[in-house]
């Protein structure tokens, strides 16, 4: 296995939206001591690169175009695949997350997410990993245990909440041709500077894209606009 003896974490992303795939790709990349290996769009694909690539690590999309991501992490235990797991979804079942325990997945990063989220999973993954040799006592296997659990929710910037951030979220999805930031103030009940916090923040994720509308007077407006694919449930 990789992540001992500066050797670095082997990674593929297996995520069926490209745009999503290459991002996550690059995030991978900017961690220290993980290297991305390859990137699969599918189940099949993902198999495929695992019979010819060794991998340490899986960020594994759920809602795969042929198969759900837990099932192909259960056929993969199966043909002898002991990779590790990070979940990366929209979806908030928490069955779903019971059932991924016993399947290898160590984590999960909930869509839209930032690269400070998944590069603190990473880092807390990676502690883990590198524990080895026999735990002294149950305060030790605690420790250990504990590394890979987030201390709250910090991921999101300093001034922005989940729940608002859904809402945001919810208000672009619904609007094919995109809104500005005033347009999402007014449906989500916020101020529009707070809204256009919130859409910046969806833009760095690269969850959403924004471009100039001009009008027929005044500066242009700048118009948010989801991005299709990543935000379908998986």
């Amino acid at each position: 296995m990789s992540g001992v003896a500066g050797e670095p974490i082997r990674v593929l992303v297996v995520e069926d939206d490209p745009v999503a795939a290459d991002a996550h790709v690059m995030y991978v990349g900017r961690v220290p001591g993980f290297v991305a290996v390859g990137k699969a769009h599918s189940g099949a694909e993902a198999r495929r690169v695992l019979d010819r690539t060794p991998v340490d690590l899986l960020l594994l999309d759920l809602h795969l175009p042929d198969v759900h991501g837990l099932q192909l992490a259960r056929s993969l235990r199966a043909a002898g695949h002991h990779a590790d797991v990070i979940a990366v979804t929209s979806a908030r079942d928490l069955a779903v997350v019971r059932e991924g325990v016993s399947l290898g997945v160590v984590q999960y990063v909930l869509k839209p997410f930032t690269f400070a989220t998944l590069r603190d999973r990473l880092v807390r993954y990676a502690e883990f990993h590198a524990a080895v040799g026999e735990a002294s006592g149950q305060d030790e296997v605690d420790r250990a245990l504990a590394v890979l659990r987030a201390p709250g929710p910090a991921a999101l910037p300093k001034g922005l909440s989940g729940p608002t951030l859904e809402r945001v979220t919810g208000a672009l999805r619904e609007v094919e041709d995109g809104l500005t930031a005033a347009g999402v103030a007014e449906v989500v009940g916020i101020s529009r500077i707070t809204a256009r916090r919130y859409l910046e923040h969806l833009v760095e994720a690269g969850r959403a894209g924004r471009a100039p509308v001009y009008g027929q007077v005044g500066r242009p407006e700048l118009v948010y606009r989801w991005v299709r694919g990543v935000g379908k449930g998986g």
